[in-house]
């Protein structure tokens, strides 16, 4: 009775662990998962068998999932077998959770880098770097010149007078329609419409979610014109706007492609790192691209 209470001890000792467990969407966690949930099922039957008082007598023994004739003493070999999956499956789940805070810290330490990345981006830009040109609204405008008023050519007869009519006013443009005028214009390779496009969005909807989207028209926009520390720091500023969002995968990708451009190695595969610690299974879109990238930039 001692050994069936210390088994039912450490099943108490892993389910408290099954939290961090549950963290883990592999193989190896679902397996645990089912190994556990049977184990549950064979302590609850013992149980009961222990309860009514047939524990000793009890016809079947469940290790392995056969039922057979139990010998004497059949319910001290169940027992013993089930501490003995008991003790397997702790190790188990400690080796996991291992992992788990493994993966968190070096996700963790990804993330701070990147930001430091963002960061050095901006200092240069700032600092006169090398970065695309002004944005259009910053770009001088053109100059007009006036026409002296024209001279007294007398009067028009009021019958001669076609009457004045004011033409009704365009409806305004959505950020959604713009946002798919600015789409469009990617799809065509014409980038600088495309960058207009975007910052027409990000000034009148920037937080909203056409706002995220236009961030990363904008990021690629300046990518395609070249503009490579611009198109980095747009790629960064759509990673932080939502790590979890729908334009993680590409912005990070991105992030790494425009730090690859400038030569900075380093800093695309702490980029790449980042994708492949938060997305282990990335878009079947990114996953070649972000491969091939690792590959060129000779990442670890």
């Amino acid at each position: 009775m001692n050994r069936i209470l210390l088994m039912l001890g450490l099943l108490a000792l892993l389910g408290a662990a099954s939290p961090a467990r549950a963290q883990i969407d592999s193989r190896e966690g679902i397996a645990l998962d089912n190994e556990i949930a049977d184990l549950r099922r064979q302590i609850q039957v013992l149980q009961n068998n222990l309860g009514s008082g047939s524990g000793s007598s009890s016809g079947s023994s469940f290790l392995g999932g056969r039922s057979q004739q139990a010998p004497s003493g059949g319910a001290s070999d169940l027992t013993a077998g089930l501490v003995d999956r008991v003790t397997r499956l702790e190790d188990a789940v400690r080796q996991l959770n291992g992992r788990i805070d493994e993966l968190a810290n070096a996700q963790s330490r990804a993330q701070a880098d990147l930001s430091k990345q963002i960061s050095d981006l901006q200092f240069r830009l700032d600092n006169g770097g090398t970065g695309g040109a002004a944005p259009a609204a910053a770009q001088a405008a053109p100059q007009t010149t006036t026409s002296p008023p024209p001279g007294n050519l007398g009067t028009v007869p009021a019958k001669l007078v076609p009457p004045q009519t004011q033409a009704a006013p365009a409806p305004p443009r959505t950020p959604d329609a713009i946002y798919q005028e600015g789409n469009a214009a990617l799809a065509r390779r014409d980038y600088a419409t495309a960058e207009t496009r975007a910052r027409e969005v990000l000034n009148s909807a920037k937080n909203t979610p056409r706002g995220y989207d236009a961030q990363l028209l904008l990021a690629q926009a300046l990518a395609g014109e070249k503009k490579t520390v611009d198109s980095a720091l747009a790629y960064g500023e759509t990673y932080q706007r939502n790590k979890q969002g729908a334009h993680a995968q590409d912005s990070l990708l991105g992030l790494a492609n425009s730090q690859q451009a400038l030569g900075d190695s380093r800093s695309a595969c702490v980029a790449l790192d980042t994708l492949r610690a938060q997305f282990p299974t990335p878009r079947a879109d990114i996953a070649p691209r972000a491969a091939a990238l690792r590959t060129q930039a000779g990442c670890r």
